[in-house]
């Protein structure tokens, strides 16, 4: 028998706040996260902004012995997981930890902590290694270190997509919740890859915005736009079955109800030109979730700000949707706040998408300047806008041709 599956905790860290409330409030008022980067000296770089966590301090949280063992990837986990953790009211006393898993991912893992280790064995020789460097940067670790925190027993695994990383774990949680293998699952995603390497790599491969303007830098669906801007940051969300939720008087946010995930089959980093892999996706997860396309009220794209994702995804999205349904849906991109958390993003716009079903309001696509012909939707611009929601989807498109889309609808008993 299928089991319902709801939303019963939230938890989120990233360039607009350090938890949800704040995350929220900077959604709503428009927040730019974007700015300077200060992780290190882009005095050679072309690509010099960047989303980075504000007043972060890992001893705020950590002690000294955690601090140095745990990769700034693994730290944005377990705080994102810890604040879901109490939100959820989850205790011993009312749930079984052996059926609560981890289905937390990230898109690269410790890139951090593979170029200073590289860096030691090339200055100071392979002797000078440490002997945390693998179980730091192993991208299985956010997931790991978030069970052992909080002592959870059931299915611990991380899925690696990148850009989609946690989409895939959120539907993949829902879908193991929904056929009776865990109970409670924390589900989403983390990232820290802003260093030298790692915007060094993305732009060599001419996938950042080059802007000095942080408010013309990340800019998706705009004419103007030029690539995408890295953001860091994690987010998780607790995933249950309704009865168990129920039984334990928990919050429901919202409710889990559909999944689709394909694969484009078609290069290592462009999307496929037509859009069909993404608008399988989307058509997949609306099957699973048994509705009619008419009913979705609003989509949180994967809108990077590169040229051919914003013009893909509008394709696939009227391809899945019909053009007329797609000229009248709600879109809009939250990576003009946050930059692109690359295998966190699908778990902190799923956290937008399920506050914004809470709270009835749209989240907006800011910095929108210039009208993109071929990105012709309803994008949301510049403001959030006071609606009531019902059903939401949220799309995740990774390199390599992974495409996630996951729907959630107002909760009703």
């Amino acid at each position: 028998m299928e089991r319902r599956v709801v939303i019963t905790g939230l938890g989120a860290i990233s360039p607009i706040g350090n938890n949800i409330k704040e995350n929220w409030e900077g959604i709503k008022n428009k927040k730019n996260g974007i700015d300077k980067i200060t992780l290190f000296n882009t005095e050679t770089y072309k690509a010099t902004l960047a989303g980075e966590v504000k007043d972060f301090i890992s001893t705020d949280h950590f002690d000294l012995k955690q601090s140095k063992r745990l990769d700034r990837s693994s730290q944005f986990a377990i705080i994102a997981a810890r604040e879901a953790f109490e939100d959820s009211k989850i205790t011993k006393e009312n749930t079984d930890f052996e059926r609560v898993g981890v289905f937390v991912s990230s898109g690269i893992g410790g890139l951090r902590t593979i170029q200073e280790q590289c860096e030691i064995n090339v200055n100071k020789g392979h002797g000078r290694i440490s002997p945390m460097f693998i179980p730091m940067t192993i991208a299985n670790m956010p997931a790991g270190n978030i069970a052992i925190d909080l002592g959870f027993k059931g299915e611990s695994i991380s899925i690696v997509t990148a850009c989609a990383s946690s989409t895939h774990s959120i539907g993949e949680a829902y879908k193991t919740i929904k056929y009776g293998s865990e109970d409670v699952i924390f589900a989403g995603g983390a990232e820290a890859s802003i260093c030298e390497v790692g915007i060094g790599g993305f732009e060599n491969m001419k996938a950042l915005s080059y802007s000095d303007d942080k408010d013309r830098a990340s800019i998706p669906f705009d004419k103007e736009r030029s690539g995408f801007v890295m953001g860091e940051g994690a987010g998780v969300l607790v995933l249950e079955e309704l009865e168990h939720a129920k039984k334990r008087n928990a919050k429901i946010y919202a409710e889990v109800i559909g999944y689709g995930a394909t694969s484009d089959s078609y290069h290592i980093t462009s999307p496929d030109p037509e859009g069909t892999g993404a608008a399988k996706a989307m058509i997949r997860a609306i099957e699973d979730a048994r509705i009619n396309k008419e009913d979705i009220d609003y989509i949180n794209a994967h809108g990077t700000s590169t040229h051919l994702n914003d013009v893909c995804e509008t394709m696939a999205i009227k391809k899945a949707l019909g053009e007329e349904k797609a000229s009248n849906v709600m879109v809009s991109s939250t990576k003009g706040n946050t930059g692109h958390l690359l295998g966190a993003a699908g778990s902190v716009e799923a956290i937008f998408c399920t506050k914004a079903i809470e709270e009835s309001i749209v989240p907006p696509t800011i910095n929108y300047k210039e009208k993109d012909e071929e990105c012709d939707l309803d994008i949301v611009p510049n403001e959030p806008r006071n609606k009531e929601l019902n059903v939401v989807m949220s799309n995740s498109l990774g390199f390599g041709g992974h495409n996630a889309s996951i729907i959630m609808k107002k909760y009703i008993d």
